[in-house]
C-alpha cells in the first residue's frame, strides 16, 4: 500500500499507535485494543455497534434539511481522499457553524455511491485511528458485521445500560451532579450520562426528538421550555396540590399520614377554597367579589383529587414494593421530574444548537442546585422523577413507562461506576 504503515489484508490500513493512552470510552478503548491485536473482525464487531458520526456544515443542512454531503480530506497515510468518521467519546465539542450526523455501519456500507471518497478513517488522529477501502467488496464486508449487531429494533448501542466519558465528561463537582440528574433517563436511552459537549444521536435526530416530544422547532421554544423545566412549572399544579395536603399533614401529625385522611382534608381545602373564591376581597384595585364558583366544578374537582390520591398511593405500594422507597417513606414533591429533564433539555438544545455550551452548562448546574435544595439523596430524587413520570404516561398500567425507570434506578444505584454511587448528594 505504500505508505510505509502496516498493511491490513483485505481490511485497510493502520493509522497511528501509541503504547499508553486513556480511551475516551468504552468503545474507543475496544477499538484500541482489537487494533492493537489486529483483531479486524473485532474492530468492525465493535463499529456495528455503535454510531459512527460525520461532519456537515450547519448553514448547508438549514438550506437542505435531510440531506448529507461527504466532505473527504486528504490523507498522506493512504495517499487518498478519504471521508472522516469518529466515534462518540471522540467528538469535538459543538461549534455553531459545524455539526454531526450518526449513521450505522450497515448504513454507510448501503448508501455508498460510486463518486463518494474512496477510504474512510475512523477516529483520525487518535490511537485507535484506521483507514479503511470503500470498495463493494469492503463494504459488504461491513454489511455482514451490521446485520450480525443488529438488534431487534436496530439501534446502534443498546439501551439501559449505564455509560460515561472517562475522559471528556465530569465525573466530579457541580456540573457532574447537574447532569446526573438526567441519568435516569439518559441510562433509559443507553445514552452518555456525563457528556455536557453533547452531539447525542447527531444534529438530525436531536432536532426531531424536541420536534416530535416537545414541538420545539426554535431556540425560542427551547428557552421558554427550558426555564419552565428549572423553574418546576411544567409538573401539574394538581399533583403538587395533594402531595401539599399530605406533606402539611405529616409536619402536623409526625407520622404516617392515612389515605382516608389526607382524602378527607383535601376535600375540605378544596370545598373551603371554593367557598371563599366568591367572598368579597380588599385588593389594590379596590373592594372587588368574584362570581362563587359552579357546584358541579367544584364536585368534578374534588373527585379528580380523590382519584389522584388514590393513584398517589398506589405508585408508593409498588414503589416499597420493588425498592425505590423505603417503608414509611413517601414522596413530598414532584419537582424532580421537570429537573431531571432540565439536565437533558440543555443537552438536547445545544446538539440542535438552539444554545451554547456556556447556555447549557449554566443549564444544568441550576438544575443540578435546584434538585439539591429539594430532595435529600438520588433515592429520593429517583422516585419523585419516576412518580412524576408515571403519572403522566403510565395510567397506573405499571408497563414499560415504569418498568423502563425501574431498571434504570436499580443499575444507578448498584453499578460501581454510576454517579449516584459516586457522588455524593451534597
Amino acid at each position: 500500500m505504500g505508505n510505509g504503515e502496516a498493511a491490513v489484508p483485505e481490511h485497510g490500513v493502520q493509522g497511528s499507535t501509541q503504547t499508553a493512552w486513556q480511551a475516551p470510552s468504552a468503545i474507543e478503548r475496544e477499538l484500541y485494543e482489537a487494533k492493537a491485536r489486529g483483531d479486524w473482525s473485532a474492530y468492525f464487531d465493535v463499529l456495528a455497534r455503535t454510531e459512527l458520526f460525520v461532519a456537515d456544515a450547519y448553514s448547508r443542512l438549514q438550506a437542505r434539511p435531510g440531506t448529507v454531503l461527504f466532505t473527504p480530506y486528504w490523507y498522506p497515510q493512504v495517499q487518498a481522499n478519504c471521508l472522516p468518521l469518529f466515534t462518540e467519546g471522540m467528538l469535538p465539542a459543538p461549534h455553531p457553524e459545524t455539526v454531526y450526523l450518526s449513521y450505522s455501519l450497515g448504513w454507510f456500507a448501503t448508501e455508498w455511491e460510486p463518486g463518494d471518497p474512496p477510504w474512510i478513517v475512523v477516529n483520525p488522529g487518535s490511537p485507535c485511528e484506521t483507514f479503511f477501502p470503500t470498495s463493494p467488496a469492503h463494504r459488504a464486508l461491513w454489511s455482514g458485521h451490521a446485520e450480525h449487531a443488529a438488534d431487534a429494533e436496530g439501534r446502534a448501542h443498546a439501551p439501559m445500560k449505564l455509560r460515561g466519558l472517562w475522559v471528556g465528561g465530569p465525573t466530579q463537582g457541580p456540573v457532574a451532579h447537574g447532569l446526573a440528574c438526567g441519568a435516569l433517563l439518559f441510562v433509559k436511552n443507553g445514552e452518555l450520562w456525563n457528556a455536557m459537549a453533547y452531539h447525542g444521536g447527531g444534529y438530525t435526530r436531536e432536532r426531531s426528538r424536541l420536534r416530535e416530544w416537545w414541538g420545539i422547532t426554535g431556540r425560542e421554544e427551547w428557552q421558554r421550555i427550558q426555564e419552565l423545566l428549572l423553574g418546576a412549572e411544567l409538573i401539574s399544579g394538581v399533583w403538587e396540590f395533594a402531595l401539599g395536603v399530605r406533606r402539611t399533614l405529616a409536619l402536623d401529625f409526625a407520622g404516617p399520614v392515612g389515605v382516608d385522611h389526607w382524602r378527607t382534608v383535601a376535600e375540605r381545602v378544596l370545598r373551603r377554597t371554593a367557598a371563599e373564591a366568591g367572598e368579597v376581597r380588599i385588593t389594590p384595585d379596590g373592594v372587588t367579589k368574584a362570581e362563587p364558583r359552579d357546584s358541579a366544578e367544584v364536585e368534578a374537582q374534588v373527585a379528580g383529587v380523590q382519584r389522584l390520591i388514590g393513584r398517589i398511593a398506589r405508585y408508593e405500594a409498588r414503589f416499597r414494593a420493588d425498592g425505590l422507597l423505603a417503608e414509611g417513606k413517601f414522596v413530598r414533591t414532584l419537582e424532580a421530574w421537570d429537573y431531571g429533564r432540565a439536565s437533558g433539555m440543555a443537552r438536547w438544545g445545544l446538539a440542535a444548537r438552539f444554545c451554547s455550551l456556556d447556555e447549557a452548562e449554566r443549564a444544568v448546574l441550576r438544575a443540578g442546585r435546584s434538585a439539591q435544595a429539594n430532595y435529600r439523596s438520588w433515592e429520593e430524587f429517583s422516585a419523585a422523577y419516576i412518580l412524576g413520570r408515571c403519572l403522566h404516561f403510565d395510567d397506573e398500567e405499571f408497563g414499560e413507562w415504569y418498568e423502563d425507570m425501574l431498571t434504570a434506578h436499580r443499575i444507578l444505584t448498584t453499578d460501581p461506576e454510576s454517579p449516584w454511587l459516586t457522588l455524593p448528594w451534597k
